[in-house]
């Protein structure tokens, strides 16, 4: 009897992988199907250059919460990516960030992290040597996070 239950959770347990597997692949499948689709409706009357800035305006905006400024900054730094400036500045106009939920990720980040007072955040979200967020981009944060 032990034998069989062993067997059944074996098979279970491969069954389980196997499935898993199976639709991570059908998910990686579609998802490279659609940056195809995506890659073929890229504006190629724009320069690659300036299109690879605004590509890596988009990764900052969205995977690390970036201001406008501090993209800007990132991608024209002689220590990060050496974009001209009118080649950051298309980067810039072209973005579709959303720079107040930017700001409030930025904000719950350094509330739960550094314990810092909603004061101490507002000024690190708009020091020029911090996060470089407008005033009423840092001002939205603080009003929205949590007591």
């Amino acid at each position: 009897m032990k034998k069989g239950l062993k067997v059944f959770l074996t098979a279970a347990i491969v069954l389980s992988a196997v499935a898993c597997s199976t639709t991570s692949d059908e998910e990686t499948k579609t998802k490279e199907t659609k940056e195809k689709i995506v890659e073929t409706k890229e504006d190629t009357s724009v320069p690659k250059e300036y299109r690879n800035a605004l590509h890596k305006a988009e990764n900052y905006s969205k995977m690390m919460h970036m201001s406008k400024q501090r993209i800007y900054d990132q991608l024209t730094s002689e220590y990060g990516e050496k974009f001209t400036p009118e080649e950051a500045q298309y980067a810039i106009d072209n973005i579709k960030g959303d720079y107040l939920e930017a700001a409030l990720k930025s904000a719950k980040n350094y509330q739960e992290t550094m314990s810092m007072s909603k004061d101490a955040i507002y000024d690190q979200l708009t020091s020029e040597y911090g996060e470089k967020f407008t005033a009423e981009e840092a001002q939205y944060a603080i009003d929205n996070l949590d007591e």
